[in-house]
């Protein structure tokens, strides 16, 4: 669902990249074999960063940065995979109609879908125009159909609409309320509870800290 080139940065650094890709979502085990393979052993090398993305959900990755926390776009890719086929197209249209801040947004979009209306093979403002007539919004008499402005109707809904168009079709906000399921990473795992052999990462400022304890 989401790949993640992992670098060591302390060797980075050095002048030498050292990295893998990683596939998300990965287990616990899965994660400290990544880690292993980088060479980040939280003794010497402790910062890492990642360096590229690759995700099947369009315009996903330019929402992630080099530091995001590896835990957090784990859940991410934990909760785009449960997603099924149109909850996809939803969700990818929805970004294009957001703009997400932080991978907080990203995770919270996911429990937010019913937010948003997706119409699919709508493509332009004419496509839009006649699927609003055909839903009978309008009643237009059967022999001025050939004649009727479907493009400017269209474009009068677009703009009321304060939706977008999108590959996937047209979405639009129903004006339902955003609701914060996830409030941070601290609702993935308990600090004070870690077990011998837990990965964690901690947010720093050039990076991000992994200590195996």
């Amino acid at each position: 669902m989401l790949d993640i080139f992992l670098t060591n940065l302390g060797k980075y650094n050095e002048g030498e990249l050292c990295g893998l890709w990683v596939k998300l979502p990965a287990t616990d085990e899965q994660l400290k074999e990544a880690f292993k393979q980088a060479q980040i052993d939280g003794v010497r090398y402790e910062e890492y960063f990642i360096t590229d993305y690759e995700c099947e959900i369009d315009g996903l990755t330019e929402y992630l940065g080099e530091y995001e926390n590896i835990r957090e776009l784990n859940f991410l890719a934990e909760r785009l995979e449960d997603l099924k086929e149109y909850e996809l197209e939803i969700y990818e249209s929805a970004l294009a109609l957001q703009y997400p801040n932080d991978t907080k947004y990203l995770i919270n979009l996911t429990y937010n879908l019913d937010k948003y209306y997706l119409i699919t093979e709508v493509y332009n403002h004419e496509d839009l125009g006649s699927h609003y007539a055909d839903e009978e919004l309008i009643e237009i008499p059967d022999n001025l159909k050939n004649y009727f402005d479907y493009e400017s109707y269209g474009r009068d809904i677009a703009i009321d609409s304060n939706g977008c168009f999108t590959d996937n079709g047209y979405i639009e906000d129903t004006g339902d309320s955003f609701i914060e399921h996830y409030n941070g990473i601290e609702d993935l795992f308990d600090f004070e509870s870690e077990t011998e052999n837990e990965v964690d990462m901690e947010q720093e400022t050039t990076g991000q800290s992994m200590k195996m304890s």
